[in-house]
């Protein structure tokens, strides 16, 4: 396939358009390489592991969620030369699906909503809300490891938000409450937060609320998830 064509298939799944404003020029394809594809890997994250092993399977390309030059790049030294270094020398194409794939159908907060099995699910302003059949234990281990809850749940939740990221913010943990949630689920609670919070609070780490979304995009392509080891840490 020419990268213009898989391009127009990923705008097609994650239209860039849905993306939040700050990720304006840093989704897409972010770094150029070969102009055919062949192989296609897919991870979270474009770490050296990960990037090490696109390069074994002879990738052409690697689609992840985060990007991996976040500010604007007036330096190329440390882990970012590293990383950019390594993709050039493949001449790999990097592509990048964030805020975009977040919000889209069968995106990273569908993906979510479906490994936790809710159902009646409607959409939140960045996530997803329905109704949740399972304990806050079975949560913990759809979700792999360990959880932390912030407020009173005595292990049942009816009505379930979940925003997939960093997504403890007030405006929407309201929006949540006013749409009737017992519970939100996110990543990285910031005290104040948890202190004004008016509903009860679950939170696990970022890599266990987008990885899913990930691995089940590489299933529904017939591409290769590449995990990296050091990302699977369980404990918020």
């Amino acid at each position: 396939m020419h990268i213009g064509a898989f391009i127009e298939e990923m705008e097609r799944l994650a239209p860039p358009q849905l993306a939040d404003d700050f990720d304006q020029e840093r989704i897409g394809l972010i770094v150029e390489g070969k102009p055919e594809i062949n192989k296609v890997c897919c991870a979270l994250d474009s770490t050296p592991a990960v990037i090490a092993k696109a390069s074994m399977v002879s990738a052409d390309m690697l689609v992840v969620h985060h990007t991996p030059l976040w500010t604007p790049v007036t330096q190329l030294t440390g882990r970012t030369a590293g990383i950019i270094r390594a993709i050039l020398a493949e001449e790999m194409n990097l592509y990048v699906m964030h805020t975009n794939f977040d919000r889209a159908d069968n995106g990273v907060n569908d993906a979510l909503a479906r490994l936790l099995s809710l159902t009646n699910v409607s959409s939140l302003s960045l996530g997803r809300i329905g109704r949740c059949s399972i304990s806050l234990s079975d949560i913990s281990r759809r979700l792999g490891g360990g959880v932390r809850v912030w407020g009173e749940i005595d292990n049942k939740v009816n009505i379930l938000a979940v925003v997939a990221g960093s997504g403890f913010e007030l405006v929407l943990l309201q929006e949540a409450a006013d749409r009737g949630a017992d519970a939100f689920l996110s990543a990285e609670m910031k005290h104040a937060v948890a202190r004004a919070a008016p509903l009860a609070c679950i939170e696990a780490t970022h890599y266990a609320l987008e990885a899913p979304a990930m691995r089940e995009l590489a299933a529904r392509m017939g591409w290769e998830y590449i995990d990296d080891p050091l990302l699977t840490r369980q404990l918020p």
